[in-house]
């Protein structure tokens, strides 16, 4: 804070600005009403969330040729008091979206240095992970890895409004899937439920550009009906479909390179855009 003014007309000192740090991502939010103050999406900008208050003025700015000594003075006004909310949403290029243990963070691993948690259970990962995809010295990318989904997510069942606000950052959506027999879910009724959670969260995610990867190939028995119905449903609705196993690292090459053209894409598009 100021000081005070003192005799002799002496000014009371400034008080400093207090500059806060935040990542790229932070949204500044008013707690009262939620409204969004401020989005931090890029590298060094600036936001004055409170403004100071204005001194007052003594009374010897109320002197005149008739009054040489004015008993009058003006009060100051006391700078802005706000509660503010810091919400981060992670800034990234591709989003791992899915069920609980599908194999999102096995494949970042596989693709990049980020090490998230894995094990065999749902909500390993209980935070987004980002990872830089090094194609080659002249292409890149940055992955998330966003915590499983489930059904309900977006009243937040699961901790799922806390995972669905970082898929708002990301430009492309990927759906990873589990078709392998082990497991009593069913890949297309999981597909329509994200699908589902992502539209009930905010329909504008359905207009970004998506990919379908089925995971766990390599547990598939004779039996691919399940695959077999995934990938015409994928191909209904105009979306680019891979199979993988992460774990043991076969169609990974492809799944870089449909995510590389993809990316491209999307680039020209939003250079299009803002011609």
């Amino acid at each position: 804070r100021g000081d005070h003014g003192k005799g002799g007309n002496r000014s009371g000192r400034r008080g400093e600005d207090l500059y806060l740090k935040v990542p790229v991502g932070t949204v500044v939010k008013d707690e009262a009403d939620d409204a969004v103050l401020f989005d931090f999406t890029q590298p060094n900008q600036t936001f004055c969330a409170a403004e100071g208050g204005l001194g007052g003025r003594g009374n010897s700015s109320f002197a005149s040729s008739t009054r040489q000594a004015p008993r009058h003075r003006e009060e100051g006004k006391p700078g802005e008091e706000k509660y503010l909310f810091l919400e981060l949403k992670l800034i990234a290029d591709i989003g791992l979206v899915g069920f609980p243990n599908t194999g999102k963070s096995t494949l970042i691993t596989k693709l990049s240095a980020a090490r998230p948690r894995i094990a065999d259970y749902p909500f390993t990962t209980l935070s987004p992970h980002l990872g830089v995809v090094d194609v080659d010295d002249n292409c890149s990318f940055v992955i998330a890895d966003i915590p499983g989904l489930i059904e309900g997510a977006y009243q937040g069942h699961g901790l799922g409004i806390q995972f669905l606000r970082h898929v708002e950052r990301t430009r492309i959506l990927a759906h990873i899937i589990d078709v392998s027999p082990y497991t009593e879910r069913d890949p297309v009724s999981d597909y329509r439920i994200i699908k589902e959670e992502l539209r009930s969260f905010n329909p504008d995610l359905l207009n970004r550009a998506q990919v379908m990867i089925a995971n766990k190939v390599d547990l598939l028995t004779e039996n691919r009906s399940a695959l077999d119905r995934l990938r015409a449903m994928a191909h209904e609705n105009n979306i680019p479909f891979l199979t993988m196993s992460a774990l043991k690292g076969t169609g990974l090459k492809d799944v870089v390179s449909l995510l590389i053209e993809t990316l491209r894409k999307v680039t020209e598009d939003e250079k299009k855009e803002s011609l």
